[in-house]
């Protein structure tokens, strides 16, 4: 697989730093309050609101775009709202619901801790981080890039959990792609390492049917990367783990920027923000597990 320079920084602190602030930007979209906001500004249907609050920063877009960027989502499933949803909110009213949803959501999964002085250091911390973030070949990031940082702390926070989030995603696709992994292959092969959602909830949030997932479990049997059984060969595990190297490459330089100590510190708030926001009941139950 194609390599870039080293990190600087200890092995897996980029990955360690990124998961918590990823679930963190994440957490908004499970939550009933951003299914409220986006419903009062006309997107009713779960699949709309999603597809609207995320894509918003890349502006009234059509299905091929949203399919492109996401990836793995059925593009007959994107191309049920896209475009017709900004015909019910306009990009702009989008992104202004999903703010007041993240200050709600974070707000209530936090109580005291939006607004304490950890929150206004973990701000400060990944708007840093984010400065060394590029755009060249990041849409989604480089779209979110343009957006307006927040005044309030927590919401600046959740602003640059995005920043960094959509940063690795986008090089995450491209160590996909370099793998050969198709969308639906990508969800299998996680899936098989125990650490992505639950096979029922992918197929009913991302538009595909058993039929699709069963087609992609024999290709990558085909292989030699999945067994009869349903795991990871040794192949496969080793490819996967090529991925998540590749995209740390790819996604080192905000947190080399940060500097070692740096990332150390947005780790911890990171995780401790994070594990508040689960207990609170930040995701659904459903979401993980095999089934």
């Amino acid at each position: 697989m194609t390599t870039t320079a080293p990190s600087p920084l200890p092995p897996r602190a980029v990955r360690r730093c990124a998961h918590p602030l990823n679930l963190f930007h994440a957490s908004v979209y499970f939550s009933p309050e951003y299914a409220e906001e986006l419903a009062a500004a006309g997107v009713k249907d779960p699949h709309a609101a999603y597809f609207a609050g995320r894509a918003a920063a890349l502006g009234a877009v059509g299905a091929g775009a949203v399919t492109g960027t996401f990836y793995n989502f059925s593009h007959d499933l994107v191309a049920r709202h896209l475009p017709a949803v900004w015909e019910s909110a306009s990009p702009a009213d989008a992104l202004s619901a999903r703010l007041r949803a993240a200050d709600r959501t974070v707000r209530r999964l936090l109580g005291a801790a939006a607004d304490s002085a950890a929150m206004a250091e973990a701000a400060e911390l990944a708007l840093r981080a984010a400065e060394a973030c590029t755009r060249h070949a990041r849409p989604l990031y480089a779209a979110h890039a343009d957006l307006p940082v927040p005044d309030a702390p927590h919401l600046a926070y959740w602003h640059a959990a995005t920043l960094l989030r959509e940063h690795r995603g986008d090089a995450h696709l491209a160590a996909l792609l370099t793998a050969g992994l198709d969308p639906l292959e990508s969800l299998v092969a996680h899936g098989a390492t125990g650490a992505g959602a639950s096979t029922g909830w992918v197929l009913a949030s991302r538009g595909w049917e058993r039929a699709d997932w069963d087609a992609a479990v024999e290709r990558l049997r085909d292989r030699g990367l999945m067994d009869g059984e349903g795991a990871l060969t040794e192949a496969g595990a080793a490819l996967r783990e090529e991925v998540e190297d590749l995209t740390d490459r790819l996604d080192t330089a905000p947190y080399a920027h940060l500097g070692e100590a740096g990332v150390a510190r947005l780790t911890e708030l990171a995780r401790g923000f994070l594990a508040a926001a689960a207990e609170a009941g930040a995701f659904p139950s459903g979401l993980t597990g095999r089934r």
